[in-house]
């Protein structure tokens, strides 16, 4: 399990770098914002880049999560992954009426703490 949580970062933290990259490329060449033909793209926020990245890989759709990973900065878009995981903990631990610490030592199969 923690063998493809390492290759998913490591995956994530590499395309990241190079869309970093070319981000700047992009800046140097044609400085201004980028417009489509039916005028300025409405960016994602880093909320809905967290939710379909979430739900890409739990899907274990790659081709969403490269999308979704492209959408936000890397450093905003683990803010939005661990603000995600934060409220679904704290639903499912209302839902089961338990603390939110049992829930998550439960869903990552660790003893009761």
């Amino acid at each position: 399990m923690l063998d493809r949580a390492r290759k998913t970062w490591s995956t994530w933290r590499k395309r990241a770098a190079r869309r970093e990259e070319r981000r700047r490329d992009e800046a140097q060449a044609a400085p201004g914002p980028p417009r489509s033909a039916a005028g300025p793209r409405r960016t994602p926020n880093l909320f809905e880049a967290a939710a379909a990245y979430v739900a890409a890989c739990a899907e274990d759709d790659q081709e969403r999560v490269d999308e979704a990973v492209s959408w936000v900065d890397p450093n905003a878009l683990a803010f939005g992954v661990n603000e995600l995981a934060c409220r679904a903990l704290i639903a499912l631990a209302r839902e089961r009426d338990e603390s939110p610490r049992t829930v998550a030592r439960s869903l990552l199969g660790l003893p009761a703490g």
